[in-house]
């Protein structure tokens, strides 16, 4: 796909007011929201306060109903697949309670998935007793499909979890390849796009997954304290359901019987913010438009100049392995911490966040670092405001340092 015209920037920027403020290259933390998603959120608030809570989601149901549509459509997937939740560590949460894990019991990840469903995997191995089997990494890394297919033999494999983009890295993993190791056994696979959706193109057909949770704060440019689940048709037609359900994801039908619903609505809880709904609703739509004029080979190929650029600066070292990357850059610097540069990158106008070594404990050992910097432009960001992000680095690192902010690199240990 081509890169969008001079015009359509500048009208994402014109959409994006904050852009005239700040240079904004956070969007894998929040994406600023487009003028369309924060009309959304304000109409219903004011609804809500003329004429009560309730009363606002029934005037609204239409649209709200269209927010399941137009999530469905951003990732190829019908509206009845699609639950709202939270947040994505609310839908990985909801996914793993489907299954009935018992002592024994394996789970599949990577060796660089996101912290939250890492700790719950722990914490599932502690309560549950299941082993957490990590899959190797390919030797430019990313998780390895051959070393899924070898694991998912065990007889007691029974979920695949992946981060299709980790938190504190470029990386894309190959989704697809892990998909098709873990249907060729049959086995449960929960993909996190948190990072992703958004950010590219998404086809949970091609996917293969039976699950993928996502948020609407990043590079969806939605609302906080929203996401969604999707589920695969598999999923529905099993039964499948979380342990805690609540009166919107089923019926009561007797003293000791209860009916899941037949839909997605099964993951979700009855009570919603209508105005994150909507504003999820916006930020989709906006999301679909911006794919048709090339929104994802802007923010990859701006991420892509921004990794060159950082490479060069005094000793920096950009952290981003594998095949293929996103809009993500992070990196590390000698003699100073992550946290101080995006404080004093932020008094310049330029927002960028940190990650601790607690983000992601194994990624972070195996490349010898305690800390990053990372760096998240979006479609509507500019090669201007590259060269602002690169010319304040320049002026606030060290001339020289003594390697603050790493550790010895140590080796990756074998897989399983």
């Amino acid at each position: 796909m081509n890169e969008p015209s001079t015009d359509t920037v500048a009208r994402w920027r014109t959409e994006t007011p904050a852009t005239t403020q700040r240079a904004h290259w956070n969007n894998a933390g929040a994406g600023l929201m487009p003028a369309p998603v924060v009309s959304a959120l304000h109409r219903h608030l004011d609804l809500e306060a003329a004429i009560g809570g309730y009363e606002a989601a029934d005037a609204r149901a239409t649209e709200i109903r269209a927010t399941y549509d137009v999530l469905g459509r951003l990732i190829g997937a019908p509206a009845n697949r699609i639950a709202i939740v939270e947040n994505a560590a609310v839908a990985v949460s909801q996914a793993l309670a489907t299954i009935d894990f018992v002592p024994g019991d394996v789970v599949i990840t990577s060796r660089a998935d996101y912290v939250s469903n890492q700790l719950m995997l722990l914490s599932l191995a502690r309560r549950r007793g299941i082993e957490v089997r990590r899959a190797a990494d390919l030797p430019e890394g990313g998780i390895d499909p051959d070393s899924v297919a070898d694991l998912a033999r065990h007889p007691r494999a029974r979920l695949v979890l992946v981060s299709w983009m980790p938190t504190n890295s470029g990386l894309i993993q190959d989704v697809e390849a892990v998909g098709a190791a873990a249907a060729a056994r049959g086995l449960t696979y929960l993909v996190d796009g948190c990072q992703v959706v958004g950010q590219l193109p998404v086809d949970l057909a091609r996917i293969g997954c039976d699950f993928l949770a996502a948020t609407g704060r990043k590079f969806l440019r939605g609302p906080r304290g929203i996401g969604f689940l999707a589920v695969s048709e598999r999923v529905l037609a099993r039964g499948d359901c979380p342990l805690h359900l609540d009166l919107r994801g089923g019926d009561w039908t007797g003293p000791d019987a209860f009916e899941p619903a037949r839909d997605a609505r099964r993951f979700e809880n009855w009570e919603f913010g209508y105005a994150q709904v909507l504003g999820l609703g916006a930020a989709a739509e906006y999301a679909l438009q911006a794919e048709a004029y090339g929104g994802s080979t802007r923010a990859v190929g701006l991420a892509g100049r921004a990794r060159v650029a950082v490479a060069q600066l005094p000793g920096a070292r950009v952290l981003d392995r594998g095949r293929h990357h996103g809009a993500i850059v992070t990196a590390a610097f000698d003699g100073i911490e992550s946290a101080t540069l995006v404080t004093a990158l932020r008094e310049r106008g330029i927002n960028t966040s940190s990650f601790p070594r607690g983000a992601a404990v194994i990624d972070m050992d195996d490349k010898g670092v305690t800390n990053g910097l990372r760096m998240s432009p979006h479609y509507y960001n500019t090669d201007d405001e590259l060269d602002q992000l690169v010319s304040a680095l320049t002026e606030i690192l060290p001339r020289s340092g003594t390697g603050g902010s790493r550790t010895p690199p140590r080796p990756a240990p074998a897989s399983g």
